[in-house]
């Protein structure tokens, strides 16, 4: 296996990193602190191919691979995960579902803004009795007149208060369970869609997560997404991939927190010495290197994967575990390394452990993972 990265993936961490410590850095705690996004910083990430990186240059992305999306989360993600968790919603869920699986039409209409970064997608599919069990579904989209009713509401939707265009899960046919699932393109702005409360979270902020509710919301026929029930897989290839975005956001929260303790521990003395110097601190510093390394391999092995078009779901599983649980970990250490200073929000690492809680959670729990992870070496 070859581990050196490309002239191209190179050039793309290098931008990643520079609009990260440049752009993303100065206000990182004061966004976190509002509640909010800048739309400045969304537009700059648009302009810089962010928004839509593996989306064909045919409609407006950077026909770049699964590798350097990661690489570029990762760099977005050390500095601010609001960001990168705007970011991997709008690559890996909706741009890369809709490039995959939409019509031409489809592709034309609504893929070409979202992959410019003019305007930013939801992906709808959790709701107040269907989290983990994505199969129970009660929002519902009857066939009416050549379009379809939508009714019902959506929790926790990352891009929820600010994006434009939805994918959204629905059950259509009741009484075939799963297999009536279907997955639509809505637009903000249809007469019955409306944006319910923001939620007030432990961490990642800055991004808006909201509830969404359909009332007799009418879709026309043409924007379903793929053959009539199709809808649940359609869920679940997209997630699979989106777990790889995910992984690469945890191992940015991980590694960003790591240099931060790393810069740290070189400043900060005790008994006359940096505490660098002192073994307990050098240990901890140590492990972390190795986590994050470790975590880094599962996720760009799972990159690869998907570049090479093989079975990816046991890998994308696998690094979502691993880096998540390594953030969480890292983080901890990190607040610990810092010592007091590490408890205020001054320091970064108290707003970093806050992030990396979530990446345990969404897009599949690691409770979720390690089923997924089973399920496969079961097979």
């Amino acid at each position: 296996m070859d581990f050196n990265l490309s002239e191209e993936h190179l050039a793309v961490q290098d931008a990643a990193r520079d609009f990260a410590w440049n752009e993303l850095l100065p206000g990182a705690i004061e966004r976190d602190n509002a509640q909010k996004f800048d739309p400045d910083l969304l537009r700059k990430m648009g302009e810089l191919g962010f928004m839509g990186m593996m989306v064909s240059p045919e409609y407006g992305g950077g026909g770049m691979d699964t590798l350097a999306y990661v690489i570029a989360m990762e760099e977005i993600s050390k500095v601010d995960a609001s960001a990168g968790v705007i970011m991997s919603v709008n690559n890996s869920l909706v741009c890369w579902g809709l490039e995959e699986y939409g019509t031409e039409a489809q592709k034309q209409q609504y893929l070409t803004r979202l992959a410019s970064g003019s305007v930013i997608g939801a992906f709808c599919l959790s709701e107040p009795e269907a989290g983990s069990d994505a199969t129970s579904q009660h929002t519902t989209a009857f066939e009416l007149d050549g379009h379809y009713l939508l009714n019902g509401t959506k929790n926790w939707i990352t891009n929820g208060g600010t994006s434009a265009i939805c994918l959204v899960i629905a059950q259509t046919h009741p009484e075939l369970g799963h297999k009536g699932i279907n997955a639509f393109i809505v637009e903000k702005g249809w007469e019955g869609f409306s944006v319910g409360k923001k939620e007030d979270k432990m961490g990642i902020r800055a991004s808006d997560t909201n509830t969404l509710m359909f009332g007799e919301v009418k879709v026309p026929k043409e924007n379903r997404i793929g053959d009539d029930g199709f809808g649940f897989k359609f869920a679940m290839t997209v997630l699979n991939g989106g777990r790889i975005g995910i992984a690469a956001q945890a191992l940015g929260i991980a590694a960003g927190a790591f240099e931060l303790s790393l810069k740290y521990s070189k400043e900060r003395k005790t008994f006359g010495k940096p505490i660098s110097d002192h073994q307990a601190i050098q240990f901890k510093l140590s492990e972390m290197a190795v986590k994050i390394e470790a975590a880094r391999m599962l996720v760009y092995k799972a990159a690869r994967l998907k570049d090479e078009g093989k079975d990816y779901i046991q890998a994308a599983a696998m690094a979502k575990l691993y880096a998540s649980e390594t953030a969480m970990w890292v983080t901890t250490e990190a607040v610990q390394i810092h010592g007091g200073y590490g408890y205020v929000k001054e320091y970064h690492v108290e707003r970093m452990m806050r992030d990396a809680k979530i990446t345990q959670i969404y897009e599949g729990t690691s409770e979720i993972q390690k089923l997924v992870i089973a399920r496969e070496l079961l097979k």
